[in-house]
C-alpha cells in the first residue's frame, strides 16, 4: 500500500511519494561503490515511512538505513550514506543539489551576518569568479558518512539553535583559504589560495577546529591550544582565572601552570595568617574553567601542572579520583605532573624525594625548568638545611602514587620539564618552558599574569594543523604542503583577535605554530611496517626529518620575505642549534638511520635570515578532525578496523582506511604487546618534532599472569619513555576486561575523548 502514502514537502504541500526519485538518488550515491545494495537501503528505509512525512525526515530515514549497514565486510555503505548526506545537506542550505555561485553566497551570508565582511572588501567580484571556476564540488563526494555528520555538527556555518545550514564543505574549504591569504599582494595570493583549497580539499592538509568552525565568520579566534602561567599572588591568581574565561569562551582548551603557588600552612602578610594552600585555588580555576560552554554543548576543559617535588604533591595528585570527599578533590580538571632528571634519578637509586613549598626554597622553582644543573646544586642544599620547612618519602612511594593516580584515572599526565628545556627550540635561560597545555603536545614559554591587561605577561597560543600522511605518495610532497601550511598559519596569527594582551604579546612577538601528522597508523600499514617490532624506525625516521626539514625551510624562506619574528633572539635557532643536535642520543641505539637532507645548509640559511616562527611543529590527538579525511587519528594505532563514535546524532561508524586491502597490515593497538615499540617511535618523532607529542600508554591487564598490570611495568615505561627523550605522556589507556566480546574489534570513542574540552581537534 506504499504507493498511497503521501508526503509533507518543506513548503507544507502534499503529494504522493514517488519512489521512483528515491530510488534515483540512491542509484547515484551507490555509483562507483563496492558491495552495497540499492534494495538492502531501500527496503530498510520503506518500512518506516508513514502517511504525511516529512521529505526531510525521508531524506533522513534513508541516511539512517545506509549508515546502519556500515561494517567490516561492507564498508563502502560509509561513502553511500556520505552522498545521501551531502544530498541533503545540500537541499537544505540551497534548496536545491546544485551550490550557487560563490559571489552570490558570500553576498548572502555576509548581509545574514554569518561570514565576515572583509571578504567582499578583499576581493573583487571577478577574484570570487576565479575561485568559483576552480572549486571541485565533486569532492564532497569523497568523505565518509562520519566526516559528513561532523561538518554539519561542528564545522559548517548554521544556526546550532534551528539547526539550519548554509554552505557546503567546499564553500568552507575555498573560504577559509580566501580569509588566510587576503592581504597577500593581488598578484600572488589567487594562486596560493587554488593550492591552498586543493592541498585542505584532497584531505593532503587537515585543519583544526577552530580554523575550520571560525575562519569565514566574524568570530576571530583560532588557536587550539592557551598556556597560561600562575604566579604565587592573589593578583595573579585572579587575572589567571580571568584569562581562562576569556579563552574557555572562545573554544579554546587551557593548560594551567599553577605549580609557583605556595602550599598549606606558609606564612603570609609576614606571618599574619597561613595560606590556604593550592587546592582552594585549583577549586577556582575549576570553576573558571566550567563557567563556559564551548558551543553550547559542554563546558571547557584544562589540564593543570605541578612539580613532583611540591610539599603538596600527595594531596594533589589524588584530586581527580573518585574517593575522598568534594572538600580534598578537583576532579572536572585534569593534572600534569612535572618531573626532571633527578627525580628519575632518586627512583633509580631507590633513595627519597624531598618535598618543599616553592615559597620556601628561592630560585628553585625557575632552576627546576631554566637549568638542570642550578636545581640539583639548591636542591641539595635546601634538604640539607633544617630550618626549611620540607617532608621526605621514598621515590618509589611517590612515583608509585603517581603511576596508580595515572592507571586509575587515566588522565593524570607527564612532563619532564627537562627535556622540554634540553632539547627545545627555545633559550631556557630567557624563554624557559615551564608547562605544556590541555593534550600535552605544546611546549612554549609563558610568564605569569599579575592582572588581566598586564603587557609584559606571556600567554602562549599555538595554531594547529597536520599533514595527512595517507594522502602523501612521494615525502618530496611535503616541501609544498609545508611552504602552504606555514604561510596560512602564519597569516591566521595576524588575522586573528587576542582577547588578553599578554596572548598578543607571545603570539605575534614568538609566532608560534604546530604542525602535526594524522593516518599514521595507515600510513605504516601501507607501507607493510608495525610499531611493536621495530619496523617502523626508519620509515618514521625518514618521514618526520622531511618535516622538520621542510617547515623550517619554508618558515626560514618566510622570513626572508617578512622578517624574522621578534623574539627570534630568544631561539636555540638564533644560535645556529638544530633539533638534530639536542635529542637524547639514547635514540641512536634504536635507529641508526643517517640523516637524508642537506641540514648544514638549512642551519646556514637559518643563521642569516632567522625564522619566522619559533616553533612549528607538534603533534596533537586530531580526534575529530582526521574523521574529516577518513583518516587514522593522530599517531595512535586503531583498536578496531570500525571505530563507533558516540555524538550528538548517534552512532557514527568508520572504517579504517583501505580495510580490505590492509587488513592484514594493520597493527591494532590491544594486539601490541606492550608499550615499547610506540614508546621508540614517539622518541624517533621526538628527535625532529621541536615542541612535545600527545603520546598514550596502554595496558592489557589480561596480559598479566595476575590480570592486574604490575607498577613495576607502569614504572619501567616511564623510564623507558624518559631515557628516550620523550617530553610528554598523556593518556593512560586501560583496556577493559568487561568488554563484549562482539564488539572486539570495534573501537568506541567518547565525544569528550577529543581532547576533553573541545579543543584540540585537529
Amino acid at each position: 500500500m506504499t504507493d498511497q502514502l503521501f508526503v509533507t514537502k518543506r513548503n507544507g504541500s502534499k503529494e504522493a511519494l514517488n519512489l521512483d526519485k528515491l530510488h534515483k538518488v540512491v542509484t547515484w550515491a551507490a555509483q562507483g561503490l563496492n558491495n552495497v545494495s540499492v534494495s538492502q537501503v531501500e527496503m530498510k528505509s520503506h518500512i518506516q515511512f508513514y502517511d504525511g512525512i516529512k521529505t526531510e525526515d525521508i531524506h533522513e530515514t534513508i541516511i539512517r538505513s545506509a549508515a546502519d549497514l556500515i561494517s567490516e565486510e561492507t564498508p563502502d555503505y560509509q561513502y553511500l550514506a556520505a552522498r545521501l548526506s551531502i544530498f541533503h545537506l545540500r537541499k537544505k542550505a540551497y534548496g536545491q543539489f546544485e551550490p550557487p555561485h560563490l559571489y552570490e553566497h558570500v553576498v548572502n551570508l555576509c548581509e545574514a551576518g554569518k561570514y565576515d565582511t572583509h571578504l567582499l572588501a578583499d576581493y573583487s567580484r571577478e577574484e570570487f569568479a576565479q575561485m568559483n571556476d576552480f572549486i571541485e564540488h565533486g569532492r564532497d563526494l569523497n568523505f565518509s558518512y562520519a566526516a559528513v555528520k561532523q561538518l554539519e555538527g561542528k564545522y559548517l556555518v548554521q544556526n546550532r539553535v534551528t539547526g539550519d545550514i548554509y554552505e557546503s564543505p567546499q564553500f568552507l574549504y575555498v573560504l577559509v583559504a580566501a580569509c588566510l591569504f587576503a592581504k597577500y599582494p593581488k598578484d600572488q595570493r589567487m594562486d596560493y589560495v587554488q593550492r591552498f583549497y586543493d592541498a585542505v580539499s584532497k584531505f593532503k592538509i587537515s585543519l583544526p577546529t577552530p580554523i575550520m568552525s571560525g575562519v569565514r565568520t566574524p568570530t576571530r579566534q583560532f588557536s587550539s591550544c592557551v598556556l597560561i602561567e600562575c604566579g604565587d599572588s592573589l593578583d595573579s591568581i585572579n587575572a589567571t582565572s580571568s584569562a581562562i574565561v576569556k579563552y574557555v569562551s572562545q573554544r579554546a582548551g587551557i593548560g594551567v601552570n599553577a605549580g609557583n603557588i605556595r602550599a598549606l600552612g606558609s606564612p603570609i602578610r609576614g606571618g599574619e595568617a597561613f595560606h590556604t594552600g593550592c587546592i582552594p585555588f585549583y577549586k577556582h580555576f575549576q570553576t573558571a574553567v566550567k563557567s563556559c560552554s564551548q558551543g553550547g554543548v559542554r563546558g571547557g576543559a584544562a589540564t593543570l601542572f605541578f612539580p613532583l617535588w611540591h610539599l603538596e604533591v600527595e594531596s594533589l595528585v589524588v584530586l581527580k579520583n573518585n574517593r575522598g570527599v568534594d572538600d580534598n578533590r578537583v576532579r572536572h580538571l585534569d593534572y600534569g605532573v612535572q618531573f626532571n632528571r633527578l627525580m628519575y634519578q632518586r627512583l633509580i637509586k631507590n633513595q627519597n624525594i624531598t618535598l618543599f613549598s616553592p615559597s620556601d626554597v628561592p630560585g628553585l622553582y625557575d632552576a627546576f625548568f631554566n637549568d638542570q644543573s642550578e636545581f640539583e646544586a639548591l636542591y641539595v642544599k635546601y634538604e640539607a638545611d633544617s630550618s626549611i620547612r620540607k617532608k621526605s618519602i621514598k621515590a618509589t612511594e611517590l612515583f608509585g602514587l603517581f603511576a596508580q593516580e595515572r592507571a586509575s584515572t587515566g588522565r593524570i599526565y607527564l612532563q619532564n620539564v627537562d627535556h622540554c628545556n634540553t632539547h627545545s627550540p627555545f633559550d631556557a635561560k630567557v624563554a624557559p618552558i615551564k608547562q605544556s597545555n590541555l593534550c600535552l603536545e605544546i611546549a612554549l614559554p609563558t610568564k605569569p599574569l599579575l592582572d588581566i591587561n598586564d603587557e609584559d605577561a606571556e600567554i602562549a597560543l599555538c595554531t594547529l594543523s597536520a599533514f595527512n600522511l595517507g594522502a602523501i605518495k612521494e615525502l618530496s610532497e611535503l616541501e609544498e604542503l609545508s611552504e602552504l601550511a606555514v604561510r596560512a598559519l602564519d597569516c591566521l596569527l595576524d588575522y586573528q583577535d587576542y582577547p588578553v594582551p599578554a596572548a598578543r604579546n607571545s603570539s605575534l612577538n614568538r609566532r608560534t605554530l604546530g604542525i602535526g601528522v594524522i593516518n599514521f597508523a595507515y600510513y605504516l600499514a601501507k607501507n607493510g611496517v608495525r610499531y611493536s617490532d621495530g619496523s617502523a624506525n626508519s620509515l618514521t625516521h625518514k618521514t618526520f626529518e622531511a618535516i622538520q626539514y621542510y617547515l623550517l625551510k619554508a618558515s626560514c624562506e618566510l622570513a626572508q620575505e617578512k622578517g624574522p619574528c621578534p623574539k627570534f633572539s630568544e631561539t636555540t635557532y638564533a644560535q645556529g642549534i638544530l633539533p638534530i643536535d639536542t635529542y637524547k642520543k639514547d635514540v641512536d641505539k634504536i635507529c641508526d638511520q643517517a640523516l637524508e637532507l642537506d641540514w648544514e645548509a638549512l642551519r646556514a640559511s637559518i643563521k642569516a635570515h632567522g625564522l619566522r616562527n619559533s616553533t612549528l611543529s607538534a603533534l596533537m590527538p586530531s580526534e575529530t578532525s582526521s574523521q574529516i579525511s577518513n583518516a587514522t587519528n593522530g599517531i595512535e594505532p586503531p583498536r578496531g578496523f570500525v571505530s563507533v563514535k558516540a555524538s550528538k546524532d548517534g552512532i557514527l561508524r568508520q572504517v579504517v582506511p583501505e580495510y580490505e586491502r590492509l587488513k592484514d597490515q594493520y597493527e591494532l593497538l590491544w594486539s601490541i604487546p606492550n608499550n615499547q615499540g610506540y614508546l621508540e617511535l614517539v622518541a624517533i618523532m621526538q628527535k625532529f618534532v621541536d615542541q612535545a607529542i600527545s603520546a598514550n600508554t596502554n595496558y592489557d591487564p589480561a596480559k598479566f599472569p595476575s590480570g592486574k598490570v604490575p607498577m613495576q611495568q607502569l614504572l619501567k615505561d616511564l623510564l623507558l619513555a624518559y631515557k628516550l627523550g620523550v617530553k610528554t605522556l598523556y593518556y593512560h589507556n586501560t583496556r577493559d576486561g568487561a568488554e563484549d566480546p562482539q564488539k572486539e574489534k570495534k573501537q568506541v570513542i567518547a565525544e569528550e575523548d577529543d581532547c576533553a574540552g573541545g579543543a584540540c581537534k585537529i
